[in-house]
């Protein structure tokens, strides 16, 4: 197999650093889109790419003004995107420079953050103090943290405890998670209008129902009456969690456990009302 391989190779002047070269162009637009996803860049993405467009087209038809004004604002343009996209340009390339390029690497800073997040929710539950974390999966939470205070900060416990403590400013909200830090608190979601809810969920499982029909994110959530922990996933809430069930369950929502242990207090957030 691997002779056939090298014949076709050798054939048809194929090289291994020509498979390399487009690996790595893979890699960069794969990383380019998955930075840009659920931004606003993707609409500016889209209108470079229709000026391109256009200049191919003016180029093809000899639309001569057209091709003018495209060849002599282009340039310009392209500054004007680094000066916009400054900050996320920085925040690309610090992603880039600490990104785990080893499966085993990243499974243990998602479970370093799920450890933080499960003794920050026991903790303030024991305080009673009310608390929405959204953890971010696939879909991106973007526009969601734009309507909060950018932080960027490395998550903690220490650090989730205090965004939540009643006397700062920053605890009416949720707080985003993005890999292992802290994007946003004090941010505004969605809340479900769902009418077959039960009347004795506040505004905070309310909003953590409604982000997670918007997006995949997953949202722990600490009543301020109660203080029962919940979580919410796929407008499911499971609700009255401990420690180790709410652990089990953030695990197992990630992806990291081979066979996530169900929780029997699956509350439907549609088609019946929770107890």
């Amino acid at each position: 197999m691997t002779e056939r391989l090298l014949d076709f190779l050798s054939a048809t002047g194929f090289r291994w650093v020509d498979i390399l070269d487009i690996l790595l162009v893979a890699f960069i637009v794969y990383e380019l889109l998955r930075f840009i996803r659920g931004t606003h860049a993707v609409q500016i993405a889209l209108g470079g790419m229709i000026l391109v467009v256009l200049y191919w087209v003016s180029t093809l038809f000899n639309l001569q003004t057209v091709n003018w004004l495209l060849r002599t604002f282009l340039p310009f343009l392209m500054f004007g995107v680094i000066v916009i996209f400054q900050s996320e340009i920085r925040k690309a390339l610090a992603h880039l420079g600490r990104a785990p390029f080893f499966g085993t690497q990243a499974q243990r800073q998602k479970t370093e953050v799920v450890d933080e997040v499960v003794l920050a929710a026991t903790t303030l539950s024991s305080q009673r103090t009310g608390a929405i974390v959204a953890l971010e999966r696939e879909i991106g939470l973007r526009s969601y943290i734009e309507t909060g205070i950018t932080l960027d900060a490395e998550l903690t416990y220490d650090l989730l405890v205090n965004i939540f403590h009643p006397a700062t400013p920053l605890h009416d909200g949720a707080v985003i998670v993005q890999g292992n830090r802290v994007a946003a608190a004090a941010c505004f979601l969605p809340l479900t209008v769902n009418p077959e809810l039960s009347r004795t969920l506040g505004s905070r499982h309310r909003a953590a129902i409604g982000l997670s029909e918007d997006t995949d994110a997953v949202a722990v959530v600490v009543s301020e009456e109660t203080g029962a922990i919940s979580l919410v996933e796929d407008g499911q809430i499971r609700r009255g969690l401990d420690g180790p069930a709410l652990r089990r369950a953030l695990l197992g929502s990630l992806g990291l456990l081979t066979s996530p242990i169900p929780d029997r207090r699956t509350v439907p957030a549609r088609g019946g009302g929770a107890p």
